[in-house]
């Protein structure tokens, strides 16, 4: 007789998972949240007393090829929290602030123990980011995933005033762009990495420039940038904000831009962070690809007015921010 359990899937693994991860996720519950988990759907409270005007902001994303390292260390707490820390950046790029959270877990097969590190990693994103995780989903789907192998993804929702939403409208020529610094790859480039560094190291391998191995290095938490960005925000001291993930430095601002200008990138302002100079060594890769893959040391990028920039180099100093470039008329671009 061919049951659900024989074909794969395991109700009882489920249900542990659950009772596992259920006082995590009760701990990141704000007052706004309705309900326990376990219903149909999160309940939140969507009553702003203090916005005039309140636009919800939302996004989604997933961790990429980083779970691979997650794999082959068999540290799975770190990813979980890059997932909510990367959302949360996507939508504080638009001046929001975050409400709640939602993920998805998939798997072939479900164990309890790896599924609750990576709620783990959830919930001290949601914690860092004061934003509650309201629900999601685990699916285990035999056949569907390599033995040992899971995905994750996750929804975010947020709020922001709607004046003082941020847009390319708010760009003009003049502007100058402040850097603030990534501690490693965050979330983007690993099929790169991996695939120059892998054939040569171990995730074991110490580097005496990193102080630590490469597995180490490569499963650094992507950085969040609200609690450092957010009160330029309420401040009125920011005109736009790129946030630095697949394509790069220019391929991400390029987005923030307002018709006819462009970008003044010095790329000698900053020192690229020993990973990508091993990376960049390991494959013998040209500067040109370097820069549309990796962040190179930059995670955040704040555009703003010149007389607003002593301001924010003052409030952000503890992050050694730098001043990289200026937004220029279209036909003067560099």
């Amino acid at each position: 007789m061919i049951t659900y359990a024989s074909s794969g899937v395991s109700i009882e693994a489920g249900d542990e998972t659950v009772s596992r991860i259920k006082p995590l996720v009760r701990s990141t519950f704000t007052p706004q949240v309705m309900a326990d988990i376990g219903l149909f759907g999160g309940l939140y409270d969507a009553r702003f007393p203090e916005y005039e005007h309140p636009v919800l902001v939302a996004s989604a994303d997933g961790v990429g090829t980083k779970l691979k390292l997650a794999f082959m260390t068999g540290k799975h707490d770190s990813v979980g929290h890059c997932l909510v820390n990367h959302c949360t950046n996507d939508i504080l790029a638009c001046g929001a602030k975050p409400l709640f959270f939602l993920d998805y877990f998939a798997t072939g097969k479900l164990d309890p123990r790896v599924a609750e590190e990576v709620v783990k990693g959830l919930v001290d994103g949601c914690k860092e980011n004061n934003c509650a995780l309201i629900g999601g989903e685990t699916a285990e789907m035999p056949s569907m995933y390599s033995e040992g192998e899971y995905d994750i993804a996750g929804t975010i929702i947020g709020v922001v005033e709607k004046n003082k939403t941020l847009s390319p409208a708010n760009v003009q020529a003049g502007n100058i762009l402040i850097g603030l610094r990534s501690n490693g790859l965050h979330t983007n480039g690993y099929s790169l990495a991996r695939a120059v560094l892998f054939p040569k190291y171990s995730p074991d391998t110490y580097f005496e420039e990193l102080g630590c191995t490469l597995g180490e290095a490569l499963l650094k938490v992507h950085r969040s940038y609200l609690n450092i960005v957010y009160p330029l925000l309420e401040s009125n001291l920011v005109n736009a904000l790129s946030h630095i993930t697949g394509g790069g430095i220019i391929g991400n601002t390029k987005r923030i831009l307002h018709k006819d200008t462009a970008l003044d990138i010095d790329w000698n302002a900053w020192k690229m962070p020993a990973i990508f100079s091993i990376i960049q060594q390991a494959g013998k890769i040209t500067d040109v690809e370097m820069r549309s893959a990796f962040n190179l040391g930059i995670g955040m990028v704040i555009c703003a007015d010149k007389e607003n920039v002593d301001a924010i180099m003052e409030a952000c100093k503890e992050d050694n921010p730098v001043i990289m470039g200026r937004i220029v008329p279209q036909y003067n671009s560099i």
